[in-house]
């Protein structure tokens, strides 16, 4: 599954998480943890996301639901580039009519595929929201309670956008912990095991509209 920048937005607050003080503090002690030194540990939320057992089974189901549309679209790309093979093999033999036939109907295919295209990444988009922002609310959770119970007080998201995390020791990466934990928290119902993650539904690509061939 592709976690896009636009999924995990809503999930911002995560790129730096900083632990909320205990209220009712004394100054004398809050003087004192402030000169201990921070504990922080580093976090890749989408890699967690995408590796619980809950991600992989959604994607597999978004594979599922996205294939019977994304073959089409591949069916679609085949008939465009057959279409061009036919203009190029018969550059001396076809009439002007047939050129202009052939022409015109792949410039059509061209334009519906480019329409599926965009209809696809939009509703892609959308399904990978709804599961990014599902696991993440309920993995921020998780986060929360254990980096209460470890004693962090900062906790980074290496794969935020412009994260200031420019080094972090496997030590302080919790990634597997949390996954570890969230698979605990929520379990897969009716699940033995959690599937492999399969590649999510790639759009065809667009092909540049047909050309005349030189005669």
């Amino acid at each position: 599954m592709i976690v896009t920048s636009r999924s995990i937005g809503t999930l911002a607050a995560l790129a730096l998480f900083i632990l909320a003080p205990v209220r009712g503090v004394r100054a004398q002690g809050a003087a004192s943890a402030a000169a201990a030194p921070a504990k922080i540990a580093v976090i890749n939320i989408r890699n967690a996301i995408v590796a619980t057992a809950e991600g992989k089974q959604a994607q597999a189901q978004l594979q599922s639901q996205f294939a019977p549309k994304q073959n089409e679209l591949q069916s679609m790309q085949k008939q465009i580039e057959d279409l061009q093979r036919k203009m190029t093999d018969g550059a001396r033999t076809l009439s002007d009519d047939e050129k202009g036939k052939l022409q015109r109907e792949g410039e059509l295919l061209s334009r519906r595929l480019q329409r599926g295209n965009d209809d696809l990444n939009e509703e892609l988009n959308a399904a990978q929201g709804e599961l990014v922002d599902g696991i993440g609310r309920k993995m921020l959770e998780v986060l929360d309670r254990y980096s209460r119970e470890n004693g962090f007080t900062v906790v980074l998201d290496t794969s935020a956008q412009g994260s200031p995390v420019v080094y972090g020791s496997s030590q302080s990466d919790i990634t597997q912990e949390i996954v570890r934990l969230y698979d605990q928290a929520y379990p897969i119902k009716g699940a033995a095991a959690a599937p492999a993650a399969p590649k999510p539904a790639t759009p065809a690509p667009a092909p540049a509209p047909a050309k005349k061939p030189t005669p």
